[in-house]
């Protein structure tokens, strides 16, 4: 079978009607990358992948089955369609699932305007050595760090094209490049780790190797000598590092598919306030050189700005075409999925509001109190909310930080956590999650 991407889909297409499909949908995903590590100022592990995977999902009635291959044969193609239909006549009827009708398919931007793809040459393995040994030298010369876990420097090239039953086609190309450093410092029980690193869509945004290799270093040293803060009621600031995972558990229950499923502490509360009045969730899958960018979603849809959360206020779901189906809703254009599994809803790049201080300004406003850079664990209630994770990071008396803590636990509940939430402004504008650091008051904390 030919390499070209279109034919691939079309052919896997064609082969679904054949095998008896009353509609079916295809991806596939070509790609190369290259990924060198080194240890010790030598190589130590060099890996370069190419290949091209296949996904293909038929329906027939209110059912459907998936498959996939990383074989694009025309042999391998005409059994995979075969294996699906048979699949999908044996499953469970679903009134939801479905591919989009015609009149709601769509593109929501120009491809080309949201550079997804690094037009520059792959580059030389030596290249890539060069710049994971720097990172690897500048951690070392950290005082204090006695080793480096691991330096790393990759790059990835990847194409996707998709094609459906209804008439939607359509596919893109995106790079990453990335630098990567974690380091030691002290020795025996005493020993502390961090890292740092960068990944980008050009090669030119990377931040320099060096740098990345010096940040690790120092992120593990101020660690060492690290110990139990005081337990009691404290106010927690989460660094920029970490904080987007808290917003995550916002986006999380505020999924279509947890919605659908009953099982989201956000049930009912559409409408309501659940941050601060002037703080807003905005995403943007158009915005350039983002990995979260996407000019149309999984099943065909027009991907389009939207504000989750307006001025504190929870205005939406985050939607595929079957969550908005059983809602009774219309789909947001967020529909995500692999070659092996049904589309679900998922988020593109997300923004919160920035507010109009330094993360230091606001630790010095905090008084006393814990700072989270690192977190462990998680249990979290999807019905109430309830929060606890295991933390370390550094404890901070009259605005200042004084030492290093690890081994404790900070509780809360999401809801009066969002609600309160104070923002920073130091958030990382080219991450697909635009979160600042956010200051949180009166939560728990259990350490000495």
């Amino acid at each position: 079978m030919s390499g070209n991407m279109e034919d691939i889909t079309g052919a896997l297409l064609d082969a679904a009607r054949k095998a008896g499909a009353e509609a079916a949908d295809a991806m596939a995903v070509a790609g190369e990358a290259v990924t060198i590590d080194v240890r010790a100022g030598i190589l130590e592990h060099a890996e370069r992948a190419e290949g091209t995977d296949i996904g293909l999902r038929v329906l027939i009635g209110r059912r459907q089955a998936c498959v996939s291959a990383s074989d694009t044969s025309a042999t391998t193609i005409q059994t995979l369609a075969e294996r699906a239909v048979a699949m999908a006549r044996e499953a469970p009827e679903d009134p939801y699932i479905g591919l989009a009708d015609p009149d709601q398919l769509g593109v929501g931007c120009e491809i080309e305007s949201l550079e997804l793809s690094d037009p520059a040459a792959e580059p030389e393995p030596d290249l890539l050595q060069s710049e994971a040994l720097e990172a690897e030298a500048a951690a070392l010369a950290v005082q204090g760090v006695t080793q480096v876990q691991s330096a790393t420097s990759a790059y990835s090239r990847r194409r996707v094209h998709m094609a459906a039953s209804n008439g939607f086609a359509g596919g893109y190309a995106r790079t990453d490049s990335g630098v990567y450093c974690t380091a030691i410092a002290g020795e025996g029980t005493g020993m502390e780790r961090d890292y740092d690193g960068d990944s980008r869509i050009f090669r030119t945004d990377l931040r320099r190797a060096d740098e990345i290799g010096r940040s690790a270093g120092a992120r593990a040293v101020s660690a060492l000598g690290a110990r139990k803060p005081p337990t009691g009621a404290y106010p927690v600031m989460f660094d920029e590092r970490i904080s987007g995972s808290l917003i995550g558990y916002l986006l999380g229950a505020a999924n279509g598919a947890a919605i659908a499923r009953g099982s989201s502490w956000l049930l009912g509360r559409l409408g309501e306030a659940v941050l601060p009045d002037a703080v807003s969730l905005t995403e943007d899958p158009h915005r350039a050189r983002s990995p979260g960018s996407r000019p149309f979603d999984a099943e065909g849809l027009a991907t389009q700005n939207r504000k989750i959360v307006d001025n504190g206020v929870l205005t939406g779901w985050t939607l595929d075409l079957a969550a908005a189906r059983k809602l009774e809703m219309a789909p947001t254009g967020n529909a995500k999925r692999g070659t092996s599994a049904p589309p679900s809803p998922g988020n593109w790049n997300i923004e919160l509001t920035q507010g109009d201080q330094s993360r230091d300004a606001l630790l010095k406003e905090m008084g006393t109190g814990l700072l989270v850079t690192s977190m462990i664990g998680s249990t979290i209630n999807p019905n109430t909310g309830d929060y606890s994770r295991g933390a370390s990071g550094f404890w901070v008396e009259n605005g200042e930080i004084t030492y290093p803590v690890n081994e404790c636990t900070i509780a809360g509940n999401l809801h009066a956590m969002l609600r309160s939430l104070v923002p920073a402004n130091d958030a990382r504008l080219h991450l697909s999650r635009v979160v600042p650091s956010l200051l949180v008051e009166g939560m728990t904390l259990a350490g000495a």
